[in-house]
Order: C-alpha cells, then sequence, then structure tokens
C-alpha cells in the first residue's frame, strides 16, 4: 500500500527525527538521495554528470537548502552548477557555503533576464523555490523562471514538490512549475497523487529518509497489486453462484439499451456467481450474455439479490431507483441515479451505500461548478461522502474513493487517458456492483474495481483508441495479472 501524509504530519515526524540526529543529518540525507537522482537524470538527457549544465532556483526555505546541498554534490562530479537565488537573503547560509565551496557559482534572480537566459541553455533545473509549506502559486518573480523551464529543453526536478501546487489538497491556484520527476523524501504528499497537482509532477520518486510516520495517520492510500490481490473475491470448494453472490443491474431505458449492457458485461466479470438484470433492455442484454437473469417488473420482485447496481441509463426512471435504495442490501448508484436519488433516503440507509459520479454530476450534487470539483477532488470526494453519509467514487483523471466514515482516501493508480469513452463507467459501475454482491465493503469494492477498472482499460487499449466493450473484455486478463502479482 503506497501511503500519503500531509504536511503537518510530516512536520512533526521531521521534528522527531531530528531532535536524535546531529543538526543538518535529515538535510543530508534528503540532499544525497535528490543529487543521485539528479546524477540519473543528467545520465540520461546529457551522456554525463561531468560537463552538464545545471541551474537550481532557490528559494528561501529548507528545499532550496536541499537543492543547494544537491548541486554542491553535483559539482565536485564536475558539473557547473548555478544557483539562482530567488530571496539571496534569505537563502539558506550552510548549503549556499556548500555550494560555494564546490565550485558552485549564485546569481540574483529577481529580474534578471540573464537568470532566465541560464535557465534556457541547462540540461538539468532543480525547482527548489518554495517547500511544502507554500499556499497558492508561484509569486510573480519566480514566473518566468518556471516559464524558461517549460520552454527549455532542461530536464526539470522538483525538491519534494513542484513549487506552487498545494501539498495537502493537490490544488493548483496559480502558476506552478512543471516537473519532469519529483524527487520526495520521507513520504508521499497528497497532492503528488492527486490531479490536478499530479500531472505538474512527472514521475515521483520517494527516498527514505528514515520519518517516523504511523501508520494511521496516512491522509490517502493507494492500492498496488498485492493489496487488490488479497481482497479479490475467489471461490472455494463449497462456492456456488449463490453463496459467491448475486448482483442485481437495475440500469439502461428504450434509449439507453446500451448502459445496460455494459454495466451487465462489468458485472459479469466481477467475481459475483450471478447477475440478475431488470428493466427495459432485456431483450438486449440476453442477447448479448445469455448468462444474465432477466426478471419482469420491478426491482422489488426480481428475487435472491446481495447488493444492487442502479442508474447506468436508466433516463427518468425514478421508481426502479427508489426500490432499489429501499433495499436492505448494499447499493452502487451511478449516472442517472445520482440524479434521481432521493438525498434523504440515500442518508437513511442503514446498509452500505457507494456512490460513482464524475466530476459534473458530482458538481450538480453539491451544488457547485465542475471546474470546481476538477480543481479540489478530494475535497468534494469528502464533502459528498459527508453530505450523503455513502462511500464516494469521483471518477476522473485521478480517481478517488471516499469512505463514509472518514479516514485515509484512496486515490486510484492505474488508468489511461482511453478510458474517457461512452460507457467506461457503466462497466466500472457492474464491476463495483458485482464485488459489493460478493461482499467486500463499499469502500474495497470501490478501490479495486477503480484499480482493476483502469488496468483492463490499459491493457485493451495499448496506445490506442478502444471502447467500453474492449475494456470489459480486458477485465479478466487485470484480474489475472493481479493474482500473479
Amino acid at each position: 500500500m503506497r501511503t500519503a501524509y500531509s504536511v503537518e504530519t510530516v512536520r512533526t515526524a521531521e521534528r522527531q527525527e531530528m531532535a536524535r540526529l546531529p543538526e543538518g543529518a535529515l538535510m543530508q540525507r534528503a540532499a544525497a538521495g535528490l543529487a543521485a537522482a539528479c546524477a540519473e537524470v543528467l545520465g540520461r538527457v546529457a551522456g554525463r554528470v561531468y560537463g552538464s549544465r545545471v541551474v537550481l532556483l532557490v528559494g528561501s526555505g529548507d528545499n532550496g537548502g536541499d537543492a543547494l546541498y544537491a548541486g554542491a554534490r553535483l559539482a565536485r562530479r564536475g558539473a557547473g552548477v548555478t544557483a539562482v537565488l530567488l530571496a539571496p537573503d534569505r537563502a539558506h547560509g550552510p548549503g549556499l557555503a556548500a555550494l560555494r565551496r564546490a565550485g558552485g557559482r549564485t546569481v540574483a534572480g529577481t529580474g534578471a533576464g540573464s537568470a532566465v537566459e541560464l535557465v534556457t541553455r541547462a540540461d538539468l533545473v532543480v525547482d527548489g523555490i518554495v517547500g511544502i509549506g507554500g499556499k497558492g502559486g508561484l509569486r510573480e518573480e519566480a514566473v518566468p523562471l518556471a516559464d524558461a523551464a517549460a520552454r527549455s529543453r532542461a530536464a526539470v526536478v522538483a525538491v519534494d514538490l513542484p513549487s506552487g501546487v498545494d501539498a495537502d489538497t493537490g490544488e493548483v491556484r496559480g502558476a506552478a512549475v512543471r516537473a519532469d520527476l519529483t524527487v520526495t523524501f520521507g513520504a508521499h504528499k497528497p497532492g503528488l497523487l492527486v490531479d490536478p497537482a499530479r500531472e505538474y509532477a512527472g514521475s515521483v520518486r520517494l527516498v527514505d529518509i528514515g520519518l517516523p510516520l504511523p501508520g494511521e495517520a496516512a491522509e490517502l492510500e493507494a492500492l498496488q497489486h498485492a493489496d487488490v490481490a488479497r481482497l479479490l473475491p475467489l471461490p472455494g470448494a463449497e462456492s456456488d453462484k449463490y453463496r459467491r453472490g448475486v448482483v442485481g443491474v437495475a440500469a439502461g431505458s428504450a434509449r439507453y439499451p446500451g448502459a445496460a449492457v455494459l454495466a451487465v458485461a462489468g458485472a459479469l466479470r466481477g467475481g459475483a456467481g450471478a447477475v440478475r438484470y431488470v428493466g427495459p433492455a432485456g431483450d438486449a442484454v440476453i442477447a448479448r450474455f445469455p448468462e444474465t437473469l432477466v426478471s419482469e417488473g420491478g426491482p422489488k420482485r426480481a428475487g435472491r439479490v446481495q447488493a444492487w447496481v442502479v442508474g447506468p441509463g436508466a433516463g427518468d426512471d425514478a421508481g426502479a431507483v427508489a426500490e432499489v435504495l429501499a433495499a436492505e442490501v448494499p447499493v452502487l448508484i451511478d449516472a442517472d441515479g445520482l440524479r434521481l436519488a432521493d438525498a434523504d433516503a440515500v442518508r437513511a440507509r442503514t446498509a452500505a451505500t457507494l456512490m460513482t459520479p464524475h466530476a459534473g454530476e458530482a458538481a450538480a450534487l453539491l451544488g457547485v461548478g465542475r471546474e470546481e470539483v476538477e480543481g479540489a477532488r478530494l475535497a468534494s470526494a469528502r464533502e459528498l461522502a459527508a453530505r450523503y453519509g455513502a462511500t464516494v467514487l469521483l471518477k476522473g483523471s485521478t480517481t478517488v474513493v471516499a469512505g463514509a466514515d472518514g479516514g485515509p482516501v484512496r486515490v486510484n493508480p492505474t488508468g489511461t487517458s482511453w478510458l474517457a469513452t461512452a460507457g467506461s463507467g457503466d462497466v466500472l459501475s457492474g464491476l463495483a456492483g458485482s464485488l459489493l454482491a460478493a461482499g467486500l465493503s463499499a469502500l474495497d469494492a470501490g478501490s479495486t474495481a477503480a484499480y482493476l477498472h483502469g488496468l483492463a482499460g490499459r491493457f485493451a487499449a495499448r496506445g490506442a483508441p478502444v471502447g467500453a466493450h474492449d475494456v470489459a473484455a480486458a477485465i479478466p486478463r487485470a484480474w489475472r495479472d493481479v493474482q500473479e502479482g
């Protein structure tokens, strides 16, 4: 499990570690890891460290000190290192002295065209402008340097996180540095795992500097293959279709029969023993998946069901949504179901509820603009979960799953931009609903389904456009890949 911690938790751990170490030892650990990563990057972009051109963008905080000490290490290996000081009077003194002793030089960064020119000619730019406590975008004097780095051919390495992004929320409110690699120390920060900030971070490398971080204090969790493998429902010798779970799918309409077909496609591949379908698209479902149990009438007459999926392509069938919400089994609400569901009925439920909106649907439920949800994904998912007393899977460039009872938010590390295709969310809903029926909690079902769905999307796409049916067909391959480690 990959975990991310808040700035406050990281700083508390840093203080504890510094109290038992010689002065400056923690920063030297960070600088050593940063210098090693920079040397690797230089090996790729310049072919060597010796004779390469390195520019450090140095602010007044400890990030600037990390950059200066790392620059000193690179200078001792023969790199030409120049530190652009954005706050010359407040630069980290010992780090600055170390750089100068190693043969590095410094220039003032405020209002100096020469500093921009240095950036444009560099092989490597190291962003040490703002630390993890920074709020809002870059200050005005730093923007030309960030712009020059973006325009240049230099590789950009960020120290701990890209300057201008919010470490705790992943929000980007103004100009920010775009890095090719972010070297973060001690622990991942939430902003490195969640868009829009994740997009600015590039690849992320964690350098272990020995911080005593309590697992229960994590803000975010990201499942890995081994975690998902432990959660997958596997049949035993005594299993039958009912013991494995039966998932009901109330989806589709005369206008959107395909949504029902795709939700059933996902459900059939999610580990439950059987899928019951109710709705007007029964003929389309049976034609594609004859193993589906199609029921006449509404959800109340469907027979034994251990979980429900309601809403994909449902149009205006509020009655079916109300019947499903009244069931005493876990329920997944998606698409039209989110619009039709009575908020009080959702809050009154005693069984688990999993809501799966995309940003537009979440914005409508919260009464805000879509851009606000996309810019604050963590806050939006948590707010929805609190309002509805439900687990919320917020789909998008970074899919996050917020539990009904708080706790760490799970962020999905798999996926591909090719998943932004019609019907993909219907497949995800069916898959997650099947996992609910198989006995997983709403948090585990949502995060496991997102992981498998993202992995299936990668396998199906392989760099080319795909349809939702391709993603559904690739779920077994994703499942096997996870089990095989």
